[in-house]
């Protein structure tokens, strides 16, 4: 009985001189929904497995019912209807990110009640939340802050990306926006100027705030910016060795009915010029009949933008091992991308063995060596076809072993993970 009583009274005064370390994390979307969901995921799971640690999530909405397990200590938003309700003034009005106070206010109230001691914020803009009211919730409670922008929208008056159209009023402040009808799009107002000083009002003031940038070049804009009056980190992101590794893939050619052709593979979600769609079309009227080009992530409706002669697409696949599976049966990984930060397709192929090639954009380069593919300028499709063509001249074998030992020392998504571990451990100073 003693005993007992010793081991529970020692457990106790274990828990009060190790306290547990709470992380919030704030994103559009949480597991499902493309890798910033899929990224929020990953680090909520690594700290609810610690014993130190604790995790919550609150998210702005969901693509897809998720299991009991995945739904504890998780906050939704948005209903589809107040999604769109957010969407259409945003349309209307070009004020993006400054409506939903009742939605925002009753996740402040939850926050209170979890009592997270950082968090770590994500995608902000998508029409789900009100920025104003949580940064001065931040600042008035002088909670820890993390914040990894995946794109550029935090720090310009209206768009996400700025690269294809060569804009930076940003460093100074934006203006007569030639963006307005791109994402997140509006259809009468040019409100840019005012976004960008409400903007830099609102994220301006935090105590305790680090900014994480997935990419080098990246963090070089957030420097130039506004934001720069906090620290900046680069913690790259990462992906599951376990699961993309070079693989056996002949039940990928026998599903698809490739047969024994050379493989050129591309991915992308959105059927758009920005993603350089428009090169892979062209592509396909150079290639002989022994290459295909195999287009991943197709919505039902854009099957038809593609050509019927040398190419092939797949439409979204759920399973992971699947698309392992693609990467790893295909010769050469393209992307031509035009607007980019850090794109977590590069480092699944280099992961899987493929070399890639891609036009220099953003942090797309920054995955890509001599040894692991072939960066091609931008707009230069004779540069992107002799890339390819140099690469399956030379052979897949040439690069499976660089590209492996690449993703390994650079992209194990648990290193990449610790980095943030260590930093929310820094911010808080727990031990």
């Amino acid at each position: 009985m003693k005993h007992f009583v010793y081991v529970n009274l020692l457990g106790i005064f274990n828990l009060i001189i190790c306290k547990i370390m709470k992380v919030l994390f704030i994103n559009t979307v949480y597991k499902n929904g493309g890798s910033t969901g899929r990224i929020v995921y990953d680090l909520r799971n690594l700290l609810l497995n610690s014993e130190e640690n604790d995790a919550y999530v609150a998210y702005g909405y969901e693509f897809k019912v998720l299991s009991d397990e995945d739904y504890v200590n998780t906050y939704k938003m948005c209903s589809y209807f107040q999604l769109q309700w957010s969407k259409l003034k945003t349309r209307l009005f070009a004020h993006h990110a400054f409506y939903n106070v009742h939605e925002t206010k009753k996740m402040l109230a939850w926050i209170d009640r979890v009592k997270p001691d950082l968090i770590h914020l994500h995608n902000l803009h998508n029409h789900y939340i009100n920025v104003k009211l949580l940064f001065d919730y931040i600042k008035e409670k002088k909670i820890p802050v993390v914040w990894t922008l995946h794109d550029c929208w935090s720090f310009t008056g209206w768009c996400s990306h700025f690269d294809y159209a060569k804009c930076y009023k940003w460093k100074t402040k934006c203006n007569h926006c030639q963006l307005k009808h791109n994402y997140p799009f509006t259809w009468f107002f040019d409100r840019s100027s005012k976004n960008f000083q409400e903007k830099k009002d609102c994220f301006q003031g935090v105590e305790n705030l680090t900014i994480v940038s997935p990419s080098t070049w990246l963090a070089g804009l957030v420097k130039q910016s506004f934001l720069n009056v906090y620290p900046v980190k680069v913690i790259n992101n990462g992906v599951d060795l376990d699961i993309f590794k070079p693989s056996e893939a002949d039940f990928v050619r026998q599903k698809y009915g490739i047969k024994e052709k050379h493989v050129i593979l591309a991915l992308f979600n959105v059927f758009s010029k920005y993603k350089g769609t428009d090169y892979l079309i062209e592509l396909t009227n150079y290639l002989n009949d022994d290459e295909v080009l195999v287009v991943v992530g197709l919505s039902k409706k854009d099957f038809n933008k593609l050509p019927k002669k040398h190419c092939l697409g797949i439409e979204h696949t759920d399973s992971i091992q699947e698309l392992a599976g693609i990467y790893s049966l295909a010769e050469v990984f393209v992307n031509p991308t035009l607007q980019d930060t850090f794109p977590t397709t590069n480092l699944e192929a280099l992961a899987c063995g493929t070399p890639i090639v891609t036009f220099r954009t953003g942090g797309s380069v920054e995955s890509v060596t001599a040894h692991t593919g072939i960066v091609v300028e931008q707009n230069d499709m004779d540069g992107l076809l002799s890339a390819i063509r140099t690469i399956l001249r030379n052979g897949k074998e040439h690069y499976v072993d660089a590209c492996r030992k690449k993703a390994e020392l650079e992209y194990n998504k648990n290193i990449q993970y610790g980095k943030y571990i260590d930093l929310y451990k820094q911010l808080t100073k727990t031990k």
